[in-house]
């Protein structure tokens, strides 16, 4: 089912990096299932509920320029993402799916991962 549905799904997950001089950055990493196409909104050193809604509001505004947007969210239930994070998803018109509680693999999936790895 997740494979015909692709095309309405887009995931979000933290992942950071370590930069040459030691300093962690985080970003988060909207992944459009459909098409594979990864969405980084912004890094931080400091990743707080603010600055993820922020980066909620800079993806609504990306997928507002298209035609055809995404259905669904998948997220994990990291405390970063918050009551306000799911209230902007929800404004684009996208449903909210959260995965299970200590669920052991990333949301994003292996896609995700290969990218991560890329920027990495």
């Amino acid at each position: 089912m997740l494979t015909a549905q692709a095309k309405s799904i887009i995931a979000a997950d933290f992942f950071h990096i370590d930069t040459a001089l030691g300093k962690r950055l985080y970003a988060l990493a909207f992944l459009e299932h459909g098409t594979r196409r990864l969405h980084i909104t912004s890094v931080t050193t400091h990743p707080t509920r603010d600055w993820t809604v922020q980066q909620a509001r800079n993806l609504a505004a990306d997928l507002a320029l298209r035609m055809e947007s995404p259905r669904f969210l998948l997220r994990d239930r990291d405390g970063k993402y918050g009551e306000t994070f799911d209230t902007v998803v929800e404004a684009e018109d996208l449903r909210m799916i959260k995965s299970a509680p200590q669920a052991p693999r990333r949301v994003c999936s292996a896609a995700c991962a290969r990218r991560v790895s890329s920027i990495r």
